[in-house]
């Protein structure tokens, strides 16, 4: 890191208190002391005491002693110091800084800052800690001993461990699809409040199949310290779908498993993977070598990737990377590939993610901006453009991403390696990326991963930060559990998408007469193409027809809530699996978008819906994954909420004491509404808000909805001019959101 190294050994100790174990998202109260060295302080010297980019502990506050994270500073020989914190005043990934300035008197050797985190003398309840777990979560101190604002960090940081409170919440994880007789594996896990996996307790539970299953115990027990179960070696005899589910001993249900298919004959198989997180050695949590063993053995993941950012991995770091996924890479059971991210300003193209087909390959980074070997400083491509250009002949692939930076695919895109668009990760929701692809013309699929920085890929729970999602996931059509079966399917846009669930998904094309498919997108010039009647999401063909039939088969992990079917920019379709008949009691308020496209597209949508005329029966909040949110129902009818969107949505479920009387009220600093409770229906009432997709919506549902499972057939008629991009968006009634890629017809 560049900070000074003069003599660190001088510039004092310090010490945190207590020591141990502590449950993450608890609060808690510590005692930092820092004890000056050799040089003491001099009079508006400081130290600074910071943490992780990452890390989602309690923003500290120095006005209400009686509040959470109240922290106090004092100064043992009387000197009178300032205190302040900011989110980033420190070197990334240390950013987060508590800035504590001597500015009356000074200190000499031995004198010590006294620093109380989450002070409980006058009743504050302590401070909340990170929601994930972290075995080293330091208080890293940095020292300006002289008054030069220049700091030296102590050789030895302070020092706690955070680990998993009791779980509240049971997993229980199968393949998608299996052939009849296939050995296949149900993995089971507890998570606690914040999302994290928990080794906590015996839990003995019963198992119930929706079909027979060779090799299933009747009863499993998960003991002390163990985080998972795993039950190997599972077979299904016959066609059907597979739903496990665990009864605890009161005989309620605590987990339904995702759906597994089984089939009688597949030239493909689902596979999931998070193509896209970070570690400790970047701007993440946790090491590297953590990174793959939760992906795979906590996240219960087919493929992963580590994508940190560019400007942060130094050759020998890049070195080690590659010899991590070459260790974890194990085809037939799990596939890690090597690559980074691009992380180029937004002016210079934004975030692009690199996936290569083998270890040894050059990284391409976008600048050395935290790296002081420069030794390798020509390699750098600085704009996306050179990117592609540096890019040209490796066997990779690339997708658009965004993050902090944005992809701008407008300013750069290459065909023959930027094969997909990442539509969701725990950033937030961007379609808009996609609208920008087809409106360029360009034949994208549709990827959805984590860049997660909590040490969970495959499993991202967002946290109490702005992140404000739970990390995607990608599953993968492909003809082999291997790289190349999986780079495979992602060269032929062979994939959808999820905000984080399990769906089973077939989305095809028919046509009555047959159609050209292509073996490449033919607009990288001659190609080879076949004929056929068939075909699948990411197919280009070319068809002389007016229409096609789309067929659909899905099974989700929750009821359907709906199915848009989109032809390009044109929604074609809205399709609910119940009608105006079917509606009750139950109405849903959802709140969605981002201000704009940059780092600062947070739209907060605190507020209050109120009933006049009529009550709350129950609530139910929707993507409330920040347990900081307020979600309260102080009377029966009021609602009070905290919320904020990425671009995603969050909202609530409200099952009312009548169905048709009153008035709802709802009140946000962006929209405030009035509606009869009768004329809410099936169709949204949309309140616009700016922004990019920004609005609350509005509408009736039934008081309960089975609807998990169907098959749906639709004629579509074809554009002539230009390519026909059908592809489904679809909503779970969970609040997790599922995008196939599209199928590109041109006439």
């Amino acid at each position: 890191m560049p900070h000074s190294t003069y003599l660190p050994e001088r510039m004092g100790t310090a010490r945190v208190e207590p020591q141990g174990d502590f449950a993450a998202g608890s609060f808690q109260e510590f005692t930092l002391t820092y004890t000056a060295g050799t040089f003491g302080i001099d009079d508006t010297g400081s130290i600074k005491v910071v943490h992780r980019f990452a890390s989602d502990m309690g923003r500290p506050q120095f006005a209400d002693p009686k509040a959470p994270n109240y922290i106090s500073v004092e100064a043992s020989n009387g000197a009178v110091l300032h205190a302040d914190y900011d989110m980033k005043s420190n070197i990334r990934p240390w950013d987060k800084t508590l800035y504590i300035k001597v500015v009356r008197g000074f200190l000499r050797e031995g004198d010590r800052i006294i620093v109380r985190f989450g002070d409980r003398r006058q009743g504050s309840p302590g401070i909340r800690l990170q929601t994930f777990c972290e075995d080293t979560f330091e208080f890293r101190v940095l020292v300006d001993a002289i008054a030069t604002y220049n700091y030296v960090e102590l050789p030895e940081q302070a020092a706690i461990r955070i680990v998993a409170g009791a779980p509240v919440r049971w997993k229980a994880i199968l393949p998608s699809m299996r052939r009849a007789g296939e050995a296949f594996r149900l993995c089971l896990k507890g998570e606690d409040a914040w999302g994290n996996p928990s080794d906590r307790g015996l839990h003995e539970f019963r198992l119930r199949t929706s079909c027979p299953l060779e090799g299933l115990p009747e009863r499993v027990s998960i003991p002390e310290g163990e985080f998972t179960l795993v039950l190997d070696n599972l077979r299904c005899a016959e066609a059907g779908d597979v739903i496990v589910s665990l009864i605890d001993e009161e005989g309620q249900v605590c987990a339904d498993s995702n759906p597994l298919r089984i089939v009688l004959e597949a030239a493909l198989l689902p596979y999931w993977g998070d193509l896209h997180g970070q570690s400790e050695e970047t701007i993440g949590t946790n090491s590297a070598r953590d990174f793959h063993l939760f992906a795979r053995d906590k996240a219960f993941l087919d493929a992963v990737s580590h994508q940190g950012n560019d400007f942060q991995i130094t050759t020998p770091f890049w070195n080690h990377l590659n010899e991590l996924t070459a260790e974890f890479d194990q085809p037939g059971r799990f596939v890690a590939f090597p690559g980074y991210e691009w992380s180029g300003n937004t002016g210079m193209g934004g975030d692009r993610n690199v996936l290569y087909m083998k270890e040894g390959r050059n990284i391409y980074r976008s600048s050395h901006a935290l790296i002081d070997d420069l030794s390798d400083i020509d390699s750098d491509a600085h704009t996306a453009a050179e990117l592609f250009a540096r890019l040209k002949g490796e066997d990779c692939v690339v997708f658009a991403h965004i993050g902090g930076r944005y992809a701008d695919i407008k300013m750069a895109h290459d065909i023959r390696l930027e094969r997909s668009v990442e539509v969701h990760s725990a950033w937030g929701t961007f379609e808009w990326l996609l609208e920008d692809a087809l409106e360029q013309g360009y034949r994208v699929g549709i990827v959805s991963n984590s860049d997660g920085h909590k040490g969970r890929p495959g499993a991202s729970h967002p946290g109490a930060t702005k992140f404000g999602a739970y990390g995607g996931l990608t599953c993968m059509l492909a003809p082999t559990f291997d790289r190349a079966g999986l780079l495979d399917s992602l060269r032929k846009r062979h994939h959808y998408g999820t905000t984080g669930c399990r769906m089973h998904l077939e989305v095809s094309a028919h046509f009555d007469s047959a159609a050209e498919i292509f073996d490449q997108d033919p607009n990288l010039g001659p190609c080879a193409s076949r004929q056929t009647q068939t075909a699948m999401m990411g197919d280009i063909l070319r068809s002389s027809e007016t229409s096609l039939e789309l067929r659909i088969g899905l099974h989700g992990s929750a009821p359907i809530e709906r199915i848009e079917i989109r032809n390009g920019l044109d929604v074609l379709e809205t399709y609910r699996p119940y009608g105006e008949a079917d509606l009750g009691r139950r109405i849903r308020v959802i709140w969605e978008g981002s201000e704009y496209r940059g780092r600062g597209r947070e739209t907060l949508w605190d507020g209050h819906a109120v009933l006049s005329g009529n009550s709350f029966d129950k609530t139910q909040p929707i993507n409330r994954y920040n347990l900081d949110k307020r979600f309260e129902r102080p009377r029966r009818d009021r609602l009070e909420w905290t919320a904020l969107t990425t671009g995603g949505f969050g909202g609530f479920d409200a099952w009312l004491g009548d169905a048709r009387s009153g008035t709802l009220t709802i009140g946000t600093a962006l929209v405030q509404a009035e509606i009869p409770i009768a004329e809410i229906g099936l169709e949204d009432k949309a309140f616009e808000a700016g922004g990019i997709g920004r609005r609350i919506r509005v509408f009736r549902m039934p008081d309960d909805n089975p609807h998990r499972e169907f098959t749906l057939s639709r004629h579509i008629k074809l554009r002539g001019q230009g390519d026909n991009a059908i592809y489904l968006a679809i909503t779970q009634e969970d609040g997790h959101l599922i995008w196939s890629s599209p199928i590109y017809v041109f006439r």
